[in-house]
């Protein structure tokens, strides 16, 4: 047996074991001594460990220093390491969008459905039994589907995070369209005491008339960085922007002229969009700078957490009116606002911009992009990292939940699907509204309206009451159906 010390840490421990498949290593860590926020591994209980799958268990429990700290590791490594602590040899690649590619994406409605037999009933409990009152849905069945998105989607969240301190490092009166506006730069500085080599400071913009009614509705939008974006905007032609773009004023002017506040936030100063930045941002504060657990939180669920404490200082902002909160997001942060939408119940409603797979879209759906993307190294970032087996020994038939049971968890609130036509096909719009379509049954239960018929709507068609699906004439763009989504909240106000 051999004994290796940390500072402030118990030994790890590594000894020999046995099982009927042949000898093997045991491993045994817990860290930490003084806060007692340890991780603690055993492993080759029965099953053989070889030296490769030993060292990526040192990688995702963070013993690849001596100095106490885990070493910076790659997305691959990282990616690679859960793999193996989760004995995932190899991975089922996802879709391609280059339409020569042996793995192109499928777009071929023929070919699209053959995994929708294996849909997961939204209003049966694991125990087979009906779901026919609001109590059993809100007291069992809701609670069932939020521990399996937890534990095999996106994740849990620690039951313990950390405070956040908020401060104005900015204001200034300006002019948004026909408004005079108000616009507060605000930084949310979250306490890193448990872990003080890392820092996270919450970015957010508020922007609200200068004259208005108290207390304010507000939309908040998951936007990208300054640098993202300028970024972006440099590997295209002007012309091309446009497809990402439409004509007409922005949200934030829509938002302010009907004087509600707009406000802007921006997840990756929360976390990173990548791998590489697992052992930082808030999932490496609370980590304490090591690597996550198979259900550790994802990105999405840290975006969405960084929302949420957004919305806890709007309940100290006299002239807003945490009631009443709309959250929204694009593309991949669509998906986070879906997943800030159906953990927190205190959103008020939601404008799900094409959000794809691992939003709005039926995982089982073979369209555009696939679970094999999401479980990439490109991507798992998003999510647990049990979601990785999915890609692996587990199929997309074998996913105990899927989207339309993400959108049912935000009932009976005001829910916006949205997607794009040309160049929007990649985020499945016939799979967002089949889901939209499934989620239905739960906002009925509860007194709401959803949609009625499973019959995909004509492009600029909008369907619904409550849950409502639309699909613009446009690219891969959040801009034609905002006034629309705007319009849905108005009638809740």
């Amino acid at each position: 047996m051999n004994d290796i010390l940390f500072p402030d840490c118990n030994p790890l421990v590594i000894q020999p074991c046995s099982s009927e498949s042949g000898p093997g290593l045991e491993i045994l860590a817990e860290r930490n001594v003084k806060t007692g926020m340890g991780k603690r591994a055993v492993v080759c209980q029965g099953e053989t460990v070889t030296l490769i799958r030993a060292l990526a268990i040192f990688v995702l429990l963070g013993l690849t220093s001596l100095s106490g700290r885990a070493d910076t590791t790659t997305a691959a490594e990282d990616h690679a390491a859960m793999m193996a602590l989760l004995g995932v040899e190899t991975l089922r690649r996802g879709a391609d969008g280059d339409p020569d590619s042996p793995f192109a994406a499928n777009y071929d409605e023929n070919l699209a459905n053959e995994n929708l037999a294996s849909l997961p009933a939204l209003l049966i409990t694991e125990a087979g039994e009906p779901v026919a009152t609001p109590e059993q849905w809100w007291g069992v069945r809701r609670q069932e589907l939020i521990e399996l998105f937890n534990r095999e989607i996106y994740g849990h969240e620690p039951e313990m995070t950390p405070s956040v301190t908020w401060k104005m490092v900015g204001s200034e009166e300006s002019r948004l369209g026909e408004v005079d506006v108000i616009v507060e730069q605000l930084r949310g500085e979250v306490d890193n005491r448990i872990y003080p080599a890392i820092t996270v400071t919450i970015e957010l913009k508020l922007t609200y008339p200068k004259i208005h009614e108290t207390p304010m509705p507000v939309i908040m939008d998951l936007v990208w960085s300054e640098e993202f974006l300028a970024r972006f905007r440099a590997q295209f032609t002007e012309e091309q922007l446009k497809a990402f773009t439409s004509d007409g004023p922005s949200w934030q002017e829509l938002t302010v002229a009907r004087g509600w506040a707009a406000a802007e936030y921006v997840p990756t100063s929360v976390q990173a969009d990548s791998g590489d930045g697992l052992r930082e941002g808030i999932i490496g504060l609370v980590n304490q700078g090591r690597a996550r657990k198979p259900d550790d939180w994802g990105a999405l669920r840290a975006w969405a957490w960084g929302a949420s404490r957004i919305l806890d200082y709007f309940d100290l902002h006299e002239g807003l009116d945490e009631s009443r909160v709309a959250i929204g997001g694009h593309s991949r942060y669509g998906k986070a606002a879906l997943v800030a939408m159906a953990f927190d119940q205190r959103f008020a409603a939601g404008y799900i911009s094409s959000s794809g797979e691992g939003g709005a879209k039926l995982w089982r759906r073979h369209y555009g992009e696939q679970v094999g993307n999401l479980a990439g190294a490109g991507e798992y970032h998003w999510m647990a990292g049990n979601f990785i087996r999915y890609a692996g020994p587990l199929n997309v038939n074998d996913l105990p939940v899927d989207a339309h049971e993400l959108i049912a968890l935000c009932a009976p609130r005001p829910v916006y699907i949205s997607s794009g036509n040309v160049g929007d096909q990649w985020v499945d719009p016939k799979g967002m509204f089949w889901a939209a379509y499934h989620a239905s049954p739960a906002y009925v239960l509860l007194g709401a309206q959803g949609i009625d018929s499973a019959k995909f709507p004509v492009i600029e068609t909008q369907v619904g009451g409550t849950l409502v699906y639309r699909q613009h004439g446009e690219g891969h763009t959040p801009g034609p159906n905002w006034p629309h989504f705007l319009d849905l909240f108005a009638l809740y106000q």
